[in-house]
């Protein structure tokens, strides 16, 4: 995710903390469980969760074209045990031009 790059203006860095030990679960932490069960295969009940959403974020540099922008999400869940995280991106997938970037070993995700 550093490819991103604020500097210009452009795009929006936003969070959402949902602390659930103890209270009502939103439909969104509801959703992350039933991912992290259906893709695990296993009993999940969050405690915490952070959602963190990167929105119309341009590639760097922005100096040179701010146009194509992405939007994506990371969400760090625990149930005090296990962590995960799921990365989520727009529809179709990035949409920078990776043949312009400064780096061009580009992934969508994390090693």
């Amino acid at each position: 995710w550093d490819n991103a790059d604020f500097s210009r203006g452009v795009g929006t860095t936003f969070y959402q903390e949902f602390s659930t030990l103890n209270t009502a679960k939103p439909p969104f932490v509801r959703d992350v469980e039933a991912k992290v069960r259906r893709y695990m295969r296993s009993s999940y009940s969050a405690a915490w969760t952070l959602k963190i959403t990167w929105e119309k974020a341009p590639a760097y540099s922005s100096r040179t074209d701010n146009r194509k922008t992405i939007t994506y999400q990371a969400v760090l869940t625990t149930d005090g045990f296990r962590s995960y995280i799921l990365m989520l991106y727009q529809d179709g997938g990035m949409q920078w031009d990776y043949t312009r970037l400064t780096a061009t070993n580009v992934l969508i995700g994390y090693t």
